[in-house]
C-alpha cells in the first residue's frame, strides 16, 4: 500500500486550501463572472455596477486573477475563457448553482467535529428542509452535475425496448430527459417531494420533454409510488438514507417494476474496506454532517442491498464516470 509523503508544506497547504474555495465561492456569489465574461472593467467600475466596495473588490479580484479565473491588464479584469464557460450566469455550461451549494455547505463542514462526536448532522437537510435559494442551488446544481454525464451514461446504458422509466427522487429529471433523448420509444415519470416540481417543469420544458416525462409529486418514503414501469432509475438517491429506508425504498421501487425490469443505481460507491476512493469517503462525511443515517456505500453493500430486495443478475456496468461514481443493474425476477 502507497502512503502520501506528507510533510509541513502539504499539510499546511491542505489545512488552508479553503481561502482559494471560499474566494471561489464569494466571486460566484457576487456574480463577478458575468460582467466580466464581456467586458473589461476596473475595480471602481465593476463595484459601481455591483453596489460593493472598491477596496473589498479589488482584493478580491486580484485573488482570483491568482488563481487564474480572471486575467489583468494594467487595471482593468476580464474573464478567463474557462471563467468565461462555466461561471458567467448567461453561459449553457454554467456551474455556478452547484458551487453556490458548495458554499452553502461550508457552514457545516466547520463543524465536522461536532457531528463526528454526537454521530448525527449539525445543518438541516438541503433537498427537504432548507429555504427556497438553497433548494434551488442544490437542485439545479444537481441539473449541471448532471448535465456533464448523463449524456454519456444515456448513450451506454442499454434500454431498447424498455417503454417507462421511474426516475425516482430525480429531481429536475435531467437523466430521464436523456434516457427519452437517447430512446424515441420511452416515456418517463419523475417522483420526487413536491417543492421539486416548479424546477422539474422548467428543465422538462428547455428540452421540450413535457409531453413524454411526467412529474409525479411525492415522498418516495411515505407515499404509494404511482405507476407501472419496466425501467427503475435510481441516481445519488440511497446515499441520503440508512440501510433500513434504502432497504424499504428498494422495495417499493421493485414493487413498482413489472417482471423482468430493469433496476439502475448510481452511486459514489466505496471499495469493500470503505477507505477509496477518496470522494466516496469524503461524501459519506457530507452525509453524516446532513443527514440522520445517510452515508456512501461499498460496493458489497450496495449488492446485499440489491439481493434482499429480490433482484438477481446484479452487474456493475463498466463505465468510467467522474468521483468514484458506478453504476449497479439488476433485473426482477
Amino acid at each position: 500500500m502507497s502512503v502520501a509523503n506528507w510533510n509541513p508544506a502539504e499539510l499546511l497547504k491542505l489545512s488552508g486550501s479553503y481561502w482559494s474555495t471560499c474566494a471561489l465561492h464569494a466571486g460566484v456569489k457576487l456574480d463577478l463572472f458575468t460582467p466580466l465574461a464581456t467586458q473589461c472593467l476596473t475595480a471602481a467600475e465593476l463595484a459601481g455596477q455591483l453596489g460593493l466596495s472598491e477596496r473589498g473588490l479589488a482584493m478580491l479580484l486580484d485573488a482570483l486573477t491568482a488563481l487564474e479565473l480572471l486575467m489583468k491588464e494594467g487595471d482593468r479584469y476580464a474573464a478567463t475563457p474557462a471563467a468565461a464557460e462555466f461561471l458567467d450566469r448567461s453561459a449553457p455550461g454554467y456551474l455556478g448553482h452547484i458551487i453556490l451549494h458548495h458554499q452553502h455547505l461550508v457552514e457545516g463542514w466547520a463543524r465536522l467535529d461536532e457531528s463526528v462526536r454526537s454521530g448525527g448532522p449539525v445543518r438541516r437537510r438541503v433537498s427537504h428542509d432548507a429555504g427556497e435559494a438553497e433548494r434551488e442551488s442544490f437542485l439545479m446544481g444537481m441539473f449541471e452535475l448532471a448535465m456533464l454525464i448523463a449524456p454519456r451514461v444515456a448513450g451506454q446504458v442499454d434500454l431498447s425496448g424498455r417503454r417507462r422509466l421511474l426516475d425516482l427522487g430525480g429531481g429536475p429529471g435531467t437523466y430521464v430527459i436523456h434516457f427519452c433523448r437517447q430512446n424515441p420509444q420511452l416515456q418517463g415519470v419523475i417522483f420526487d417531494l413536491p417543492t421539486t416540481r416548479p424546477f422539474a417543469e422548467q428543465t422538462l420544458a428547455r428540452f421540450d420533454m413535457a409531453g413524454r416525462i411526467e412529474f409525479a409529486a411525492g415522498d418516495f418514503l411515505r407515499d404509494p409510488i404511482p405507476g407501472s414501469y419496466d425501467v427503475a432509475w435510481l441516481s445519488h438517491v440511497l446515499h441520503g438514507e440508512g440501510t433500513a429506508d434504502c432497504a424499504r425504498l428498494l422495495a417499493k421501487a421493485v414493487a413498482a417494476l413489472e417482471p423482468g425490469g430493469l433496476l439502475l443505481v448510481q452511486e459514489f460507491i466505496l471499495q469493500a474496506d470503505r477507505t477509496a476512493p477518496l470522494f466516496p469517503a469524503l461524501f459519506s462525511l457530507n452525509m453524516l454532517l446532513g443527514t440522520p443515517d445517510g452515508q456512501a456505500y461499498s460496493e458489497p453493500e450496495l449488492r446485499d442491498l440489491l439481493q434482499n430486495a429480490g433482484l438477481e443478475q446484479l452487474e456493475r456496468l463498466s463505465l468510467e464516470l467522474p468521483n468514484g461514481a458506478g453504476i449497479l443493474a439488476a433485473r426482477k425476477p
